[in-house]
C-alpha cells in the first residue's frame, strides 16, 4: 500500500466516523456524485463470479479469471485491506433522444456515451489521488491504493455494498437518484472506517433491459452472457464476429446502451457538469463512411486521450465495415467496401466482404 499508515496515528470509534464524514464532504467537492464505504466480504459475488467462469460466459476475456480469487478477496489483492471507499461520478452528455436519434440513423456510427469524452480512467484516477491527499491531511499518512477498473476489483459488487446503488437485472448498477450513466472508482485502505448500508433493489418486475438487448445477452434477469453482449463483441473481441450476430448489431461500432437507454431509472439521471466527458470529434453522431475512411494515423490523431483507443484500428475497422453491411443499401458505402477489400489485415477483409455481400444481395433484391 502507498503510505502505509503510522501506528501512532490509529483513532478510536468516534474519530473514523468523522474521517468517513469528511471522506465523503471532500469527495464531494471534488466531483464525485456518491460516495460510500464497504467492507471486504464478497463470498456470494465471488460464488456468482466463479460459476459465470465456468459457464465460459466471459468468453475470450481470459483476465477474468487470471488472478484467481484476488478479484473477490480485496485483501489478497491489497494486503492491509480493511474497507474499500468506493466512489462514482456521472458521465452522460447529452439528453437521451440524442442516442436514440443515432441509433435510428443507419448511415452514422454508434458510440456508447462513455466513450464520448475524455478516457475516464484517467479523469477518477486523478480526482482519487487528490482524495487520498485529502484523507492524509485530515488523519495523516495512511496504506490505501486507488483504482479506476484498472485490476481485479469487483468494483460493482464494492459500489453495492456501500451503498451507491443496487446491480440491476442488465448487471449495471443503479441509482434511484443517478440512474446508472456513472463511473466507478475505488480507494482501497487500511483504515477502519465504519461501513455504509446497502439500498434496497428496485427493479421490481420490469424486464425492459432484458426485452430491449439486440442480441439477447442479458440470457435471464441478473445473468448476462458477455459472448452475446454488443459491448464485447466490439471492444473486447480481438477476433472475427460470430456470422449470426453481426446482423444484429446494427450500427453500434464502439460498445452499447440499449439497456441503459431503455432503463425507466435513468429518468432521473442528470447530465454530467464535467467537461472531460463531452463529446469530442463530433464522434456522438459520426457519419460511417466519413469514420471508414481514417487512416490509421486518423485514427490515432481522433482517439488520443480516449477509450476508444484500446481498440485499436483493426478492430475500429472491422467494425465500422459490420455497421455499414447492416445500413440500406447504398451506392456509396458499395464502392467505400469495394476500395477496402484490399485491406492489410485479413481480419477487415473479412468483414468488408461479409459487409460488401450484404449491401449487393440488398440491393439487388431491392
Amino acid at each position: 500500500m502507498q503510505n502505509a499508515k503510522n501506528p501512532a496515528l490509529l483513532r478510536d470509534a468516534g474519530d473514523m466516523q468523522q474521517l468517513a464524514a469528511d471522506i465523503k464532504r471532500h469527495g464531494a467537492a471534488l466531483g464525485f456524485q456518491q460516495i460510500g464505504i464497504a467492507d471486504t466480504e464478497l463470498a456470494t459475488h465471488e460464488a456468482w463470479l466463479a460459476n459465470w467462469l465456468a459457464a465460459d460466459r466471459h468468453g475470450d476475456m481470459a483476465y477474468m479469471q487470471r488472478h484467481g480469487t484476488t478479484r473477490s478477496r480485496p485483501g489478497e489483492l491489497i494486503p492491509g485491506t480493511l474497507r474499500v471507499i468506493s466512489v462514482s461520478m456521472d458521465y452522460y452528455p447529452e439528453p437521451p433522444e440524442a442516442a436514440e436519434r443515432v441509433l435510428d440513423d443507419d448511415t452514422l456510427g454508434f458510440v456508447s456515451r462513455y466513450a464520448l469524452g475524455r478516457d475516464y480512467h484517467k479523469v477518477l484516477r486523478a480526482r482519487l489521488q487528490r482524495l487520498a491527499d485529502s484523507i492524509v491531511a485530515s488523519a495523516g499518512a495512511f496504506g490505501y491504493r486507488a483504482f479506476v477498473d484498472s485490476a481485479p476489483v469487483l468494483e460493482k459488487a464494492l459500489a453495492e455494498k456501500a451503498g451507491l446503488g443496487w446491480i440491476g437485472k442488465h448487471t449495471n448498477l443503479i441509482n434511484r437518484d443517478h440512474g446508472s450513466w456513472f463511473f466507478l472508482g475505488e480507494l482501497y485502505t487500511d483504515l477502519p472506517l465504519p461501513v455504509d448500508r446497502p439500498v434496497e433493489n428496485h427493479c421490481g418486475t420490469c424486464g425492459a433491459c432484458i426485452d430491449i438487448c439486440p442480441t439477447q445477452a442479458i440470457v435471464a434477469p441478473y445473468q448476462l452472457d458477455a459472448r452475446r453482449c454488443i459491448s464485447y463483441l466490439t471492444i473486447e473481441l480481438r477476433g472475427s464476429v460470430p456470422l449470426e450476430l453481426r446482423p444484429l448489431i446494427g450500427n453500434r461500432i464502439y460498445g452499447c446502451d440499449d439497456c441503459q437507454l431503455v432503463c425507466p431509472w435513468n429518468r432521473y439521471a442528470t447530465m454530467t457538469t464535467e467537461t472531460d466527458f463531452l463529446p469530442r470529434h463530433g464522434l456522438d453522431a459520426p457519419a460511417l463512411l466519413d469514420l471508414f475512411d481514417w487512416t490509421e494515423s486518423m485514427f490515432l490523431e481522433h482517439t488520443a486521450g480516449s477509450a476508444i483507443r484500446r481498440i485499436g484500428y483493426e478492430g475500429w475497422m472491422r467494425n465500422i465495415a459490420v455497421a455499414l453491411g447492416n445500413g440500406a443499401p447504398d451506392g456509396r458505402v458499395i464502392a467505400a467496401l469495394r476500395a477496402r477489400l484490399a485491406f492489410p489485415s485479413a481480419l477487415v477483409r473479412e468483414h468488408v466482404e461479409w459487409a460488401l455481400q450484404r449491401q449487393q444481395d440488398a440491393m439487388a433484391s431491392g
